[in-house]
């Protein structure tokens, strides 16, 4: 009979590889939960109620742009990242841009523009990449908005027949 040489446990192979697999579930885990706790979804409003009680304020400024014949041609130049706004039908001294991520609230920008010309208006706007955003242009009466595709579009009309990208 042939004796073979006794090794220590932590020298086989077997329980290596018995415990690799808990050992990837537990990095993994502590991976998703560490990258759950650092990017928040906000989806969610705390103030969802207060939200709900706006909307028919929100309508009534919508209304009021309708009314005014108010619309708005937004243009977004990369390259000066900068965005220009020509308006019709009034002649605010500011205006206020908000672009709006559906699903990422640290994306938001709010924008104050400023009159450059008559019905011209122009901002600072950083970097706008790609995906779906919510464009509201306002003043304290009224209020015009639509949605943009950032990645695919430049400009933006507000207002008017219907808003639209192009």
């Amino acid at each position: 009979m042939i004796k073979l040489p006794v090794q220590p446990w932590y020298r086989e192979p077997w329980p290596w590889l018995l415990m690799s697999g808990p050992a990837a579930v537990i990095v993994a885990g502590v991976f998703t939960a560490a990258l759950a706790f650092r990017s928040s979804d906000g989806l969610v409003a705390d103030d969802y109620y207060k939200q709900g009680l706006a909307i028919n304020r929100t309508i009534a400024r919508e209304e009021r742009a309708a009314a005014l014949g108010i619309s708005a041609d937004l243009s977004y130049v990369r390259d000066a990242s900068r965005v220009r706004v020509a308006l019709t039908g009034v002649a605010p001294a500011v205006l206020t841009l908000r672009l709006a991520h559906p699903t990422r609230a640290g994306f938001d920008q709010v924008v104050v523009l400023t009159q450059v010309q008559p019905g011209l208006y122009e901002g600072a706007l950083r970097p706008v990449d790609g995906g779906r955003w919510l464009a509201v242009l306002e003043t304290a009466d009224w209020r015009l908005a639509g949605d943009w595709k950032g990645s695919q579009r430049t400009t933006l009309h507000l207002g008017g027949v219907g808003t639209q990208t192009r």
